[in-house]
């Protein structure tokens, strides 16, 4: 709000000054006088919380000057700049160079007033952005990229904690939008292998095709059009991480190369008798029940069993409702970090309607979701509006969602069930239950 931020004026006549400062303060925004850009300069630090309204013409060091020196040290700072009748040439030069207006003398208050409010509510706006990147900058890795306080979640992040450091492949398991590149990353960031290369596939995307040399890499004159040798996507890991998503889609001859580089950690390129030392982990994920495709002849049982000895299952949003208030929290930080806007407040109304919808596109779904509230075009599109043929959910699984983020939430600000219970206004008893039903204990 353009209240908690003040104007700093700099002027050498103490009667120009004052006019500016009382015409300010009336309309109740606070000012102060500096008498030169020297004095002034010692009042502005970085993030400073204003803007700044300058004469042109002062003692030592003039407005031009000042104005050049405040570009440099931060260049989203508003700077109005108080020019006579001569200094015309003079102001527009000075907006060229990044001032954000100019004021003619004389000017009438009411003047200075509307572009001093227009030049506080870009300040207000800048420096809510850089907090907030701040804010997303300072959480720690897993915390951050992985949020949540439901048991399913303390689980991933434990599970990312007890693998990191180990050299197993992993198989992360969950449906479209849980986030499993996202757990992939944690994984290598989180490893010793951080300082090797992250390198994602999607099987699904790939032509069958280019699979073997997309993935194997091939030697110049392996085939038509193959001018010269390609480094294939597990050889670019080498050192770090390879992430197969869509692993389901791989097709069975790829399955069974890649199997061989598994158990071998070696490689062929396509074209070559050489076998090329491999050292990168292996990072498979699939929304599908990959045993059961196995049994149906779709894909390799044996390398389904190579890749699940590590399974990282991920959980559904509708399965953890208790997050999804911090998760969209997050997510407005992020979205109005990414498009310079304002974060909109949420009623309690909305976090009702967010937790009591069903998310069929999990994290993603809510993440767009966000994106949406921040830019205002959420009316009219899940969950704050109607999608036509999409039938009502029951009314006791609603309550029952409800109800189960509700006690999750409590238990989390007030830590025991005496005190949770106490807040919720029911029997101890009562809540025991219900914690024990929604499987909310430790």
């Amino acid at each position: 709000m353009t209240e908690e931020l003040k104007t700093l004026i700099i002027e050498d006549d103490p009667d120009v000054a004052l006019g500016c400062r009382q015409a300010l303060q009336l309309e109740g925004l606070a000012a102060e006088c500096a008498g030169s850009a020297e004095q002034g300069l010692r009042r502005l630090g970085a993030d400073f919380a204003g803007v700044v309204v300058s004469d042109i013409r002062l003692p030592g060091k003039d407005g031009m000057s000042l104005l050049r020196e405040l570009q440099r040290a931060d260049p989203e700072l508003p700077v109005v700049l108080i020019t006579g009748h001569g200094d015309i040439s003079m102001a527009v030069q000075a907006m060229k160079d990044g001032a954000y207006d100019f004021l003619q003398k004389p000017f009438a208050p009411e003047h200075l007033v509307d572009t001093v409010r227009r030049a506080l509510e870009k300040r207000r706006l800048v420096l809510e952005v850089r907090a907030l990147r701040r804010r997303l900058a300072q959480r720690d890795l897993l915390e951050a990229r992985l949020i949540g306080n439901s048991p399913g979640m303390a689980g991933v992040r434990a599970l990312i904690g007890n693998l990191a450091g180990s050299a197993a492949d992993v198989l992360i398991h969950g449906e479209t939008g849980t986030g499993k590149e996202l757990v992939a990353r944690c994984l290598h960031e989180a490893g010793p292998r951080r300082g090797g290369n992250f390198v994602a596939i999607n099987c699904g995307g790939l032509p069958e095709t280019l699979f073997d040399s997309e993935i194997f890499g091939h030697e110049a004159g392996a085939y038509t059009g193959a001018g010269k040798r390609r480094i294939g996507k597990i050889e670019h890991a080498n050192g770090g991480t390879l992430f197969l998503d869509e692993i389901e889609t791989m097709p069975l001859p790829m399955q069974i190369k890649l199997l061989r580089v598994l158990q071998e950690r070696t490689l062929e390129r396509l074209g070559s008798n050489t076998a090329i030392p491999i050292d990168c982990r292996i990072v498979a994920a699939t929304k599908e029940d990959l045993l059961a495709l196995a049994g149906q002849g779709r894909f390799r049982a044996d390398l389904y069993y190579r890749l699940s000895v590590a399974t990282v299952p991920l959980p559904p949003l509708r399965e953890r409702r208790e997050d999804i208030a911090l998760l969209f929290e997050h997510f407005l930080l992020q979205a109005a970090a990414r498009h310079d806007r304002p974060v909109p407040q949420m009623t309690q109304g909305r976090i009702r309607q967010l937790v009591g919808y069903h998310w069929p596109g999990n994290v993603r779904e809510l993440r767009n979701v966000a994106d949406r509230c921040v830019l205002g075009i959420e009316a009219g599109s899940p969950p704050f509006g109607e999608v036509p043929g999409e039938g009502p959910r029951a009314l006791a699984a609603t309550v029952e969602a409800f109800e189960r983020a509700l006690i999750a939430d409590a238990l989390r600000r007030h830590g025991s069930l005496a005190r949770t219970a106490e807040a919720l206004a029911v029997a101890k008893t009562t809540l025991h239950d219900k914690v024990r039903k929604y499987g909310l204990g430790d």
